[in-house]
């Protein structure tokens, strides 16, 4: 059996939206100084003929800006686990300039890893004329409302270049913070949401790979709690494998979608 954690995780990482609507704290301001050492370094890169996602942190140098990385790194880890950075003058710069800082960024915070079965390192989130019906389609290859749900990996970053038409909000919200409302409201149900259930891959699977995966939406692992929950890729992964949740199952995950979408549980933006 999966070890369950019973007791409220505590700290910045259990944020509620309605409390962060209050303040902006969770926002962080690039100063001047820190954009001009962004700046030479996206120069360094084109002096040496480099592209991203081609170059490593050592190609990318920023030692000024360490104290700040380490910020990030904490805050991301340890603190509400999200930042949202503002500032970056993106009308100064080509998508391909802009790429290069948003990657520089990222080297310094992690190690790539690829995001489809292309194994596209630093994708684009545009809208290609596809159906998110179709069980072989992405979101980010689509203009569809995407639900809640992580990504596969321990940190994900976006940089917007151009602001849509029409809509263009992201909403994200503390699945720490709902894993307490689970445990205050309906702690029968965690049995049910640390046990595997099939993921639908997407159409991304590799020859002769299964086209589902199976994880639990909770995990619980040396004093961290991890949550991987995508109640669509789960509908649709029943279609190719014939295994359809339970009336209690559908009970649990009903609970997490009517926590992930209480307005007084996540927090919107515009990037």
């Amino acid at each position: 059996m999966p070890s369950i954690l019973k007791e409220k995780i505590q700290g910045p990482v259990a944020w509620k939206g309605i409390d962060l609507a209050k303040n902006d704290s969770w926002i962080y301001y690039l100063s001047e100084k820190t954009i001009a050492n962004l700046e030479s370094a996206l120069f360094y890169v084109k002096q040496k003929g480099l592209k991203a996602p081609d170059f490593n942190k050592e190609d990318f140098p920023i030692p000024d800006l360490s104290d700040e990385i380490a910020y990030f790194i904490n805050e991301l880890e340890n603190g509400r686990g999200f930042l949202l950075i503002r500032g970056l003058p993106i009308e100064k710069y080509t998508d391909e300039e802009a790429s290069i800082i948003y990657w520089g960024l990222g080297v310094h915070l992690g190690i790539p890893v690829t995001q489809n079965a292309k194994g596209d390192l630093l994708g684009h989130v545009v809208d290609q004329g596809l159906d998110i019906n179709d069980s072989n389609v992405r979101g980010y290859q689509t203009n569809a409302h995407l639900p809640f749900h992580p990504d596969g990996s321990d940190v994900v970053g976006l940089l917007c270049l151009r602001k849509a038409k029409a809509g263009g909000y992201s909403s994200i919200v503390s699945s720490i913070a709902v894993y307490n409302e689970i445990l205050d409201r309906c702690p029968e149900y965690l049995g049910i949401l640390y046990l595997p259930y099939f993921l639908d891959r997407r159409g991304e699977e590799t020859p002769g790979e299964s086209p589902v995966y199976s994880s639990p939406v909770f995990s619980y692992y040396e004093g961290k709690l991890s949550c991987r929950y995508n109640r669509g890729y789960v509908e649709s992964a029943q279609a190719k494998t014939g295994r359809y949740l339970s009336k209690v199952e559908t009970e649990a995950y009903d609970l997490m979608d009517s926590l992930l979408y209480d307005e007084n549980m996540h927090i919107d933006m515009m990037m």
